[in-house]
């Protein structure tokens, strides 16, 4: 047994990707423990398919992605002279974008829904639509046709504008504004949350996948945290142990809800089942230690002066 146990722990120090998984259980796994568990005869589930256990279980992954699983992912990259990050393969949201400063802190920076890289249209002099003449016969071609291309496949005046801008406001180069007004500064109707720095800032292409930055980011170092639905790879279709469970109520739940002979009250137990063991995932997923939380206590108990 000791020598066991040696070899086990040589092959797990051994190897770094081998690091932290035994906290994780693997799809083929969960879809080999379910057909031995729940399927069978005498069983709610008599007979059942692997592969519909495998796209149910794949579904469950995914929904318990976003809300119970860790899978925050990040990635960190130089922002080069375009001012441009591409959406990782596997991005479904973000969680947070921030650029990196000297001393290693992250600068967390703020999204602007002030401006956007719209599709440009092509005009003439006079403001008219221009179509590419697709059909080669010299004429250019209209939408009422069913040919044509309007648009200018480059980037929009608002992106070439908004990067060239500086994206940051200092207190030197600010003009005095009236009263009335809403400068950097607040003034009566005061500051905006989102222009309250000088970080710099950031939207996001959904339809190009690209994050753009404003120019005082040129050359920083932007941090990329992300939400992932945990399919991008094989080796990411893994379950942590404290909500495998959960999984498992997820898939009983679909394959029974997609049967014609299956009775009501059935479907209706192992929906409730489902939202327990998930509401359980999450508790356990959250990691609340009383340590941590009896310090923000402390914290919150502070006598202001």
């Amino acid at each position: 047994m000791g020598l066991l146990d040696n070899q086990t722990q040589s092959q797990y120090y051994g190897n770094t990707s081998n690091y932290g998984n035994y906290q994780f259980v693997s799809l083929e796994n969960i879809i080999n423990a379910f057909m031995v568990i729940h399927v069978g005869e005498g069983k709610i589930i008599s007979k059942v398919s692997r592969t519909d256990v495998q796209f149910h279980a794949m579904r469950a992954i995914q929904e318990l992605s976003y809300d119970v699983f860790r899978s925050i992912k990040s990635q960190e990259i130089k922002l080069p002279s375009s001012l441009k990050m591409i959406l990782p393969h596997d991005y479904v949201n973000y969680v947070s974008i921030s650029c990196v400063g000297d001393d290693g802190i992250h600068k967390n920076l703020y999204p602007t829904g002030k401006t956007s890289n719209p599709m440009r249209i092509k005009q003439d002099a006079d403001g008219e639509y221009l179509f590419a003449d697709i059909d080669n016969d010299g004429s250019p071609d209209n939408l009422n046709t069913g040919g044509g291309d309007p648009y200018v496949h480059q980037d929009s005046v608002s992106w070439e504008n908004y990067k060239s801008s500086s994206g940051a406001v200092s207190s030197t180069d600010a003009t005095d504004a009236y009263d009335i007004e809403l400068d950097y500064r607040g003034r009566r109707y005061g500051l905006e949350p989102q222009f309250a720095h000088q970080h710099g800032t950031f939207y996001i292409d959904l339809l190009r996948g690209f994050v753009h930055f404003s120019s005082s980011l040129n050359s920083k170092t932007i941090v990329l945290k992300y939400i992932s639905d945990s399919l991008g790879t094989d080796a990411e279709m893994v379950v942590h142990k404290f909500c495998e469970e959960a999984v498992y109520k997820h898939v009983m739940y679909a394959i029974l809800a997609t049967r014609s002979n299956i009775p009501e009250y059935i479907i209706a137990r192992y929906k409730r089942e489902r939202f327990a063991e998930t509401r359980k995932a999450k508790i356990r997923l959250s990691n609340i230690k009383i340590e941590e939380f009896t310090q923000v206590l402390k914290g919150m108990s502070k006598q202001i002066k």
